[in-house]
């Protein structure tokens, strides 16, 4: 039996603070990204027994893959402190060399979303990663001198989900690079497993699997999900999640056999009745649905492309035969038969 402050301290994490709960601390402890990690291992233990700070890593891959977790994984193998900041939030120079300033010898600098970081802040970073120097411009117009600051050997993890839109001066800076790919079902319920124990809320391995499969084979989602079928079980009075309430309450949320979301279905829906099946435009499909161009590029398409559903082509997205399969539409449907609804 669950004990009720079990299930009360599960229920009062949420957010950031449920993921740093649930979020694995060593390598050890990481599940998937086999190639990944054990090269990240090897390179780890090298630059230890050289007494040298790790090469600037850059993580690349779709949302929620682990690439947070891996930045902070790297810090602890290391024995180091690890500064967070995100791209768009480092708007000016100075608030690079503000964070630049505040490292120790051999931390790790975290830098999500490091494509959206400014130009003109990026060309400050070149030097710091190279040369471990901060070149700074001080004084106003017609009265200026540039002095550089020496700093400590640090590590900068940079992490993307669009490595494409960074300058190859960045991306050439970085002498380790890696993508971080989608996760296999099995991975996902051993995931699963792990967090339910972390949790205090059980899970059977059928239960387990079937989560994994609709969780877009991603970990991020893998726990979301498993946090909305907790709760139907505990309000269920049931000890641990099992099959049928997982499927009840995947199914009340919405998320199908396959992990497609409400967006998903509409997104799919949308370009085969609206659009004849493609090809369309982006910024097109994303205006039909009311939803943002940058959600249905990083989130949405990702997993529609990796799974088949889409074909993007120089012309715009393609829905394939999946679709119309999936979706029950013949696939001879056209703009015509619209005319009739």
């Amino acid at each position: 039996m669950v004990e009720k402050e079990n299930i009360l301290d599960s229920n009062n994490i949420t957010g950031d603070e449920f993921e740093s709960n649930i979020r694995p601390q060593r390598l050890d402890d990481y599940i998937g990204q086999s190639d990944v990690k054990e090269n990240v291992r090897v390179f780890i233990e090298a630059a230890k027994m050289r007494d040298e700070s790790l090469d600037h890593v850059l993580l690349y891959g779709p949302p929620g893959l682990g690439k947070t977790t891996l930045a902070h994984i790297i810090a602890n193998e290391l024995g180091v402190n690890i500064k967070t900041a995100s791209g768009p939030s480092i708007e000016k120079s100075g608030d690079l060399a503000a964070i630049l300033s505040t490292l120790e010898p051999g931390d790790v600098l975290f830098i999500d979303e490091i494509h959206r970081m400014p130009r003109i802040v990026e060309e400050i970073l070149y030097p710091a990663m190279e040369d471990f120097q901060l070149d700074i411009i001080i004084g106003s117009e017609g009265n200026t001198k540039s002095i550089k600051i020496n700093l400590p050997p640090f590590t900068l993890v940079g992490a993307t989900t669009r490595s494409g839109d960074l300058s190859s001066p960045l991306r050439d800076r970085f002498g380790i690079v890696c993508k971080l790919n989608y996760y296999t079902t099995e991975e996902l319920a051993d995931i699963v497993k792990r967090t339910s124990k972390i949790i205090g809320v059980g899970i059977n391995d059928d239960a387990a699997i079937e989560l994994a499969k609709r969780s877009r084979k991603t970990p991020r989602i893998a726990n979301r999900l498993y946090k909305r079928v907790r709760d139907f079980a505990i309000v269920a009075g049931l000890d641990k999640i099992d099959i049928d309430v997982t499927k009840s309450a995947l199914d009340r949320l919405k998320v199908d056999e396959y992990g497609l979301d409400e967006i998903d279905i509409e997104y799919l829906t949308s370009l085969i009745k609206k659009f004849n099946g493609g090809p369309v435009g982006l910024e097109t499909i994303a205006t039909s649905i009311g939803e943002e161009v940058t959600t249905i590029e990083d989130v949405v398409e990702p997993f529609l492309l990796q799974e088949g559903f889409i074909k993007r082509t120089r012309s715009g997205r393609i829905a394939t035969e999946k679709s119309y399969e999936h979706l029950g539409i013949n696939h001879s449907y056209t703009l015509f038969d619209t005319i009739g609804e």
